[in-house]
């Protein structure tokens, strides 16, 4: 009988597929840290991870570990290696909260755009002539650069185009057709785009601990640019990005995802209010992404264990390779 560790609070939807499986112990950690989940690890032959680290010494204290999900499509705070080493699947969830990321994308670009956090605040401040700053502008017209077009990139966009925006985007790893499908002009190189755009709005995977986008990239972008990030924390130097909002060298700033979360309440990013705003990476936590991601995370160990693991939704494939001729071994 299986044990399934569910690490962090996850949409009931999830959980009832867990417990209305037969044969599976459930156990629920509501917290999400490590030293919520790690006295339990050792015990555990599946665990249902949030955004919480999985590192080496807890896949290797969980001696029962025979697959691991996340609840979500990253999985950077895990330590694959080691899940590879010990021949244990990583799943990821499938094309769950793509839309929801998306809308929070243009939510922030249409609030740094429109100056909704600097009006709000001029009224509570009883500076209503504030009006008069004419600040705001229309993104009809405007160019997005898109990094990284895979299913958020493509949403965004979609909707981006709904707002009469003109779309540029750049991934390195996809056909042509796949930007001419979605009407987007596809761009080469990073900085030929930073330089075109009026707006930026990043959807890579973290990769390495070199920012994408630091002080050199910032120096490209025009002066009235806003730039966004609701992919991962450290694809954009924090540094460099606080020194030029403090410059007054860009038009806003919209991030939902930090280098350290939650992060300390003192540094020289959260000092800037003006034309900042800050979500709790919180862009695919809606309602609708919750309870799909939580499906999806929790479908993912029942077919591991019947054996209907859908193989596209598995990270680290060549240990399926390796377990399968494994079993067939006399």
């Amino acid at each position: 009988m299986p044990n399934i560790l569910v690490a962090g609070k996850i949409h009931p939807a999830g959980l009832d597929i867990l417990h209305n499986a037969p044969g599976f112990n459930v156990q629920l950690v509501h917290e999400v840290s490590v030293a919520s989940y790690a006295p339990f690890i050792a015990e555990a032959d599946a665990l249902l991870i949030r955004t919480q680290p999985l590192t080496a010494k807890e896949i290797f204290a969980g001696k029962n570990l025979r697959m691991v999900s996340r609840h979500g499509v990253g999985y950077d705070s895990v330590d694959v290696a080691a899940l590879t080493e010990r021949n244990i699947p990583l799943t990821i969830v499938g094309n769950v909260n793509s839309l929801s990321v998306a809308e929070h994308t243009l939510s922030l670009l249409l609030a740094l755009a429109k100056r909704i956090c600097y009006f709000d605040s001029s009224i509570r401040e009883g500076e209503w002539n504030r009006r008069n700053s004419f600040s705001a502008v229309e993104v009809a017209g405007r160019t997005l650069f898109i990094l990284g077009f895979g299913r958020i990139g493509r949403e965004v966009a979609r909707l981006a185009k709904s707002f009469r925006m003109k779309v540029i985007a750049y991934d390195p790893f996809l056909p042509d057709n796949s930007f001419v499908e979605s009407g987007v002009t596809r761009v080469a190189d990073i900085n030929e785009g930073l330089q075109q755009a009026d707006a930026v709005t990043i959807h890579l995977p973290l990769s390495g601990d070199k920012a994408v986008i630091d002080a050199d990239e910032l120096a490209l972008m025009k002066r009235h640019a806003i730039l966004i990030n609701t992919a991962r924390g450290g694809i954009v130097d924090e540094e460099a990005l606080a020194t030029a909002l403090q410059n007054d060298a860009l038009g806003g700033v919209g991030l939902d995802v930090l280098q350290q979360e939650p992060p300390t309440l003192n540094t020289a990013l959260l000092a800037q209010r003006d034309k900042l705003i800050l979500s709790p990476h919180s862009a695919g936590l809606t309602e609708e992404a919750a309870m799909r991601m939580s499906i999806s995370a929790a479908t993912n160990i029942v077919n591991f264990f019947t054996g209907q693991l859908d193989t596209d939704l598995v990270v680290n494939k060549q240990v399926l390779a390796l377990n399968d001729l494994m079993s067939q071994l006399p």
